[in-house]
């Protein structure tokens, strides 16, 4: 399939930049919309296709191309909340943003802003205010020098609520992204990754989330002994054939202790190595982050990663289905339009839990009508938000959230699912919430709790019907680990000591009675006489 789609398209003449799968009409099958652009063109035309899925496969010769074009990578996104993926962007013929239903197929104005689009852009549709509401996050740009970023929040009055947060490094190579980093609070955060120079001589990673009003710096040291490392410079002005990548960071939990890292592409400052590196989410240790108690820290001894040379993508993935986050690597070949790709299986043996949580498309009744034997749960999609509370292994509360598929521009390369590392805490989930996008202006919120989940477990969740959360459904499946084979051989070795002790009691007892039955036997009875 993926060759079919090269061939079609270089033969095309243009270039695939964007592949984000989703069921974009609603008929429970998984389709795929690819972005386009034309080599002899500029960057700020992107064409949109979608090929439609068909019994659980893909028609090359089944597809629309949307009849606009795009200044920058579309961000997909559920703008009505009828749980159908729309996309959402600025197109070249208008200078606001656009929205294209998937349902109906067919284009509406999205926001009335006058606010320029900042590109390469990371907006996201993900909660903001702990309403289990997905709301939309932007950035924009007045001016060639600055960022702003706007957060529209979707409330239950008709009008939604703005809220706009500047950022004043006067460069252009910067972008944000989300996810729980404070110690336990469940809040989303934004994420900033920037170089304060045009040459990126000097990064650091800053943090904000809703109502600090400023940003925190979380990771400022990239030196490692006598080497200066940085974040690698978004060219914009590239030509076409050669493709540049933003300053990106892709969130996971790699040691599963309920705090995301993160991984990044670095470059030797004083040189031309690029490499991927590990940022470990660890303790605060200095003044400047005081205020969140969390800090990253470059992981600079992870032998596997360093052995990967001009590495250009580094993101989390669950190869092995069992919870435990891997990683993969996008590195240049011999020329700039080869690449290899590299897999990373995450060793780490620590007695750590998880849960892992699917949302999925919720037209579940569709599915049912054309399946005889075991129906599919649907298709995953954008916007659901997952939060759960515990008790840690010291007795203390502990909160953690994520939004699934929250970007889908500029190599965001989410997973379809969150995994939810909880330490080393073997209690249950004491609650676990799941809430879907809702139509703007619905006052109910569309959410459901599940309590006392079983850690280790991935849990798939069916919002079926939308506006009715009691009665989605949910499937659990348990996903055995190391220690539960080393339950097991305790268990099994405390039985047999058991045993062992009642067979010597046994033995004992018997061999008494065996000696007081002799003793009997030889003892003259007086009362014979």
């Amino acid at each position: 399939m993926i060759h079919g789609f090269l061939f079609v398209f270089r033969s095309l003449g243009v270039t695939i930049t964007s592949v984000v799968p989703g069921d974009y009409d609603g008929d429970s099958q998984m389709d795929v919309l690819l972005t386009t652009q034309a080599q002899n063109h500029g960057r700020d035309e992107l064409s949109v296709f979608i090929f439609w899925g068909h019994n659980q496969t893909l028609d090359l010769n089944h597809k629309t191309m949307l009849n606009r074009t795009f200044q920058d990578e579309p961000l997909v996104m559920d703008f009505n909340g009828d749980l159908i993926p729309d996309v959402f962007g600025v197109t070249s013929d208008s200078n606001k943003p656009q929205i294209w239903i998937g349902r109906n197929l067919s284009w509406h104005p999205a926001l009335e802003t006058q606010s320029k689009m900042y590109i390469p852009h990371s907006h996201a549709f993900i909660d903001l205010n702990n309403d289990f509401t997905a709301d939309l996050f932007l950035t924009t740009s007045p001016d060639s020098q600055h960022v702003y970023f706007e957060t529209w929040v979707n409330t239950v009055r008709e009008k939604t609520q703005i809220t706009i947060l500047g950022f004043d490094f006067p460069n252009t190579n910067l972008t944000v992204f989300f996810f729980s980093l404070t110690d336990g609070d469940g809040q989303s955060e934004h994420l900033l990754p920037v170089c304060e120079d045009k040459k990126c001589q000097k990064s650091a990673i800053y943090l904000t989330k809703l109502g600090l009003n400023q940003w925190i710096p979380v990771l400022q040291d990239f030196r490692n002994k006598d080497t200066l490392w940085g974040f690698v410079s978004y060219q914009n002005e590239k030509p076409s054939k050669e493709i540049s990548f933003p300053i990106t960071l892709h969130i996971g939990d790699y040691n599963m202790d309920g705090y995301p890292d993160a991984l990044a592409i670095l470059r030797n400052t004083s040189g031309s190595n690029q490499q991927a590196f590990l940022l470990e989410n660890v303790p605060c240790n200095n003044v400047s982050c005081k205020s969140v108690r969390r800090m990253f820290k470059v992981f600079w001894e992870l032998s596997d990663l360093n052995q990967i040379k001009d590495a250009v993508v580094a993101t989390f993935f669950d190869i092995y289905e069992d919870g435990i986050l891997d990683i993969i690597v996008l590195s240049k070949g011999h020329s700039s339009e080869e690449f290899a790709i590299h897999t990373l299986k995450n060793n780490f043996e620590a007695d750590a839990y998880f849960v892992k949580v699917i949302g999925k498309l919720s037209l579940y009744n569709h599915i049912k009508m054309r399946c005889s034997e075991e129906c599919p749960f649907g298709v995953n999609q954008p916007g659901p938000y997952i939060k759960y509370t515990t008790v840690d292994a010291n007795g203390y509360l502990k909160n953690g959230s994520a939004g699934q598929l929250s970007q889908s521009a500029h190599f965001a390369l989410q997973l379809p699912y969150n995994v939810l590392g909880l330490g080393r805490s073997a209690n249950f989930l004491d609650h676990l919430y799941v809430g879907i996008p809702r139509p703007l202006g619905e006052k109910s919120i569309r959410r459901q709790e599940w309590t006392a989940i079983i850690p280790n477990s991935q849990l798939i969740v069916i919002p079926y019907p939308h506006n009715v959360p009691r009665s989605w459904s949910a499937k659990l499946y348990l996903t055995p680990s190391n220690i539960v084979l080393l339950t097991a051989i305790a268990l099994i070795g405390v039985c047999v000591f058991i045993l062992a002790i009642i067979g010597i009691l046994h033995w004992q007892e018997k061999k008494a009675d065996d000696r007081e039955k002799r003793q009997e036997a030889h003892r003259f009875h007086f009362d014979a006489m």
